[in-house]
């Protein structure tokens, strides 16, 4: 940690002679952010149905530039309007400086956001297909995932790189119902004995294509053991020529406890049939399937097994007047491997960006 620090100051030293930046510049300060509100109805096989109409998110951006390479720049989330008792978060999911030396080289510290798949970084709903983020990114990637720690990133010849190194995970929060995702400090009281470490590279050669993956690795830390996990995935987009298509795998190892690994992938296809239509608003039939498994391999074996792995199919569509507002819709149906038991969900949703 010691050497890291030393780096980090020979860094800063170095970038301060490029002061001169602040005299042919005038400072400036923006405003972004997005939110969503869901409709979701969820009926179990010979069960009761539930409804529920949820602001889901409410999400302010800020940002501030000093010069042309130095910034700051923030996130702040509300979830569910409301925060009492357990009930709803607000949470500080970014807050960083930025140093932009050029397209190839960049560094901030703060609040950050680990590069593992494509929707922890950006998630702002008119991105992605369907009303709920996909499963995948709940269970496999916890999504949102946030905490403290520095990264540096860059862009050369066609590949896009990022390289954190953050707080670490606890150990005690990992389970076989949700994998790593109870194992987020999100900033607070962070353990820094145990740092996390994240790579994730991007080929971006051709026009709509991003395809990549990342490797994530922390020896996790509870209050007697500790419990080292590696997270490898990739994933694929390609967007272009009115086509959609999104492919995520992920797979995570655990050195110890009761799970071994947990395992899950998803894949989207969509197509924007505004053309045909000879309308502006773009209107995007979707398909997507998912299979997921945060109990995937346990040192126990058995119903455990069977009991959190989930398949799920679903269609829907999404229509989107401007590229920064959407209105979705969407339907499909989750089964539990280890009863069959089935379950009917029904979402619509308004979500919005600026």
């Amino acid at each position: 940690m010691r050497s890291i620090f030393k780096y980090i100051l020979t860094f800063l030293f170095i970038v301060s002679l490029n002061a001169q930046d602040f005299d042919f510049f005038t400072q400036k300060s923006t405003i972004g952010g997005y939110g969503e509100l869901h409709y979701n109805v969820e009926t179990p096989e010979g069960g009761k149905t539930s409804k529920k109409l949820d602001f889901h998110r409410f999400v302010l951006f800020y940002s501030h530039s000093w010069s042309e390479k130095w910034s700051f720049k923030a996130e702040v989330e509300l979830e569910h309007n409301f925060v009492q008792d357990g009930q709803g978060e607000l949470e500080l999911e970014q807050a960083y400086v930025n140093y932009h030396h050029a397209d190839w080289f960049g560094f901030q510290a703060g609040v950050i956001l680990p590069s593992v798949g494509l929707i922890n970084e950006f998630h702002e709903p008119p991105l992605f297909f369907g009303v709920e983020r996909p499963e995948y990114h709940s269970r496999i990637i916890p999504t949102t995932w946030f905490g403290n720690g520095l990264a540096i990133y860059g862009n050369y010849e066609g590949f896009d790189y990022k390289i954190s190194v953050m707080e670490g995970l606890d150990a005690d929060g990992f389970s076989a119902s949700s994998g790593i995702r109870g194992g987020r400090l999100k900033g607070f009281n962070a353990d820094a004995e145990q740092l996390l470490y994240n790579a994730r590279l991007d080929y971006l050669g051709l026009p709509g294509l991003k395809v990549g993956a990342s490797f994530t690795y922390n020896k996790a830390k509870g209050d007697s053991t500790y419990n080292a996990i590696t997270l490898i995935e990739g994933h694929a987009q390609y967007i272009a020529n009115n086509l959609h298509a999104t492919f995520e795998i992920g797979h995570i190892n655990y050195d110890s406890g009761i799970i071994e690994s947990s395992f899950g992938y998803y894949f989207d296809l969509g197509y924007n049939i505004s053309d045909f239509l000879g309308i502006e608003t773009q209107i995007i039939p979707f398909a997507r399937y998912t299979d997921y498994n945060t109990a995937n391999s346990t040192t126990t074996g058995g119903n455990i097994e069977e009991q959190y792995h989930f398949k799920k199919w679903m269609v829907g569509f999404s229509v989107k007047p401007i590229e920064q507002v959407v209105f979705k819709v969407d339907y499909g149906q989750r089964t539990r491997q280890l009863d069959d038991a089935k379950v009917d969900l029904f979402n619509l949703g308004v979500g919005y960006m600026f």
